[in-house]
């Protein structure tokens, strides 16, 4: 035997399982507590249905309202929210310890312009060779790059060594 399928959303008429529920008219005024199926009637009277607006007070809060109208209007509310909001993703700057300054100011304008965006910045610091020797020249280098973006970005990650690679995650303040 399968179950029934899923409805998604806040349950309504019949699937309302409490005896007795607090009921809100279309106007938005109280009526009180009333046993469910009363309820399911009276706003069945009105060409509407009993929706559960807060399933989780005692009694449960119900609303007449009407189902097809409540769900297109949180689906269009959880669309707008969906365009409004901004992904924030993770840009990658890829140095090697002996950068020269310029490459260096090149790197660093493109790192501002990043977190001016609002993405957060993973530098890599990558160790060729005879390099590994000399990580405390990588180390001065990330904390030069932490102080030159003090004012526009907060370390997320501070610098660690994986491998052939030093890292460090910036993001916005």
């Amino acid at each position: 035997m399968m179950a029934p399928p899923v409805k998604s959303g806040p349950k309504y008429d019949n699937f309302i399982q409490a005896n007795k529920v607090r009921v809100i008219d279309d106007q938005g005024e109280n009526i009180g507590v009333m046993y469910t199926n009363e309820a399911i009637e009276q706003a069945h009277e009105l060409g509407l249905n009993l929706v559960e607006v807060s399933p989780n007070a005692d009694p449960p809060v119900c609303k007449f309202l009407d189902v097809g109208k409540h769900r297109y209007e949180a689906q269009k509310k959880a669309n707008a929210q969906r365009k409004t909001q901004k992904t924030q993703e993770i840009k990658e700057i890829k140095m090697r310890p002996n950068i020269d300054d310029h490459d260096y100011d090149v790197k660093m304008k493109a790192m501002h312009k990043f977190i001016g965006n609002g993405d957060k910045v993973k530098v890599t610091l990558r160790f060729r060779g005879r390099e590994m020797a000399h990580q405390h020249l990588g180390m001065d280098l990330l904390k030069r790059v932490q102080e030159d973006m003090a004012e526009d970005a907060k370390v997320e990650a501070y610098p660690r060594l994986e491998g052939r690679q030093m890292l460090m995650v910036l993001a916005p303040k």
